[in-house]
């Protein structure tokens, strides 16, 4: 009776060993990056100039949400989500639209992206204004120079 209840056992072991979580398939994490002091510094003076309402955050980006959320779902950084934007630099330039919806899944997005989209939910309007550390970085992208301040008005029309 115990040899069977020690082979019963072992077999219940080994086959829950062998049960996998489940997977949803997504391969992003949360980004923990936050901009240098600098970046923030030089941020800092140009929002204090022209939108001093704007919120910091923690990241080292600011924000102002200029439309109420009414939707209930909170995008996170495997979500799916369709938006209207434009994107422009600090000194008028706009250098990406784009008016009719596109479906993005947030994590494949620049940081500043992954951070500030989340303070919104389906519906809402969002200002952001990033650093270069949250955006392109040192890298030129198309019109976008190195080190680039950039600052996006985006609309979330969707969340999957």
């Amino acid at each position: 009776m115990i040899k069977k209840l020690l082979v019963f056992s072992s077999v219940v072991v080994l086959l829950s060993s062998c049960v996998k979580s489940k997977d949803t398939g997504c391969q992003y994490k949360e980004s923990t990056v936050v901009a240098p002091a600098s970046e923030q510094a030089t941020l800092q003076t140009y929002v204090n100039a022209n939108d001093p309402a704007a919120i910091l955050h923690p990241s080292g980006f600011y924000y102002k949400i200029t439309a109420p959320s009414t939707g209930s779902v909170t995008p996170g950084v495997c979500s799916s989500v369709t938006v209207r934007y434009s994107g422009y630099l600090t000194n008028g330039t706009k250098f990406d639209e784009n008016l009719s919806g596109i479906n993005f899944v947030l994590g494949g997005l620049i940081i500043g992206w992954q951070k500030g989209i989340p303070l919104i939910k389906k519906g809402g309007t969002i200002t952001l204004y990033l650093p270069p550390s949250l955006g392109y970085g040192s890298n030129a992208v198309g019109s976008i120079p190195a080190n680039s301040i950039l600052i996006f008005y985006i609309q979330l029309l969707d969340v999957q």
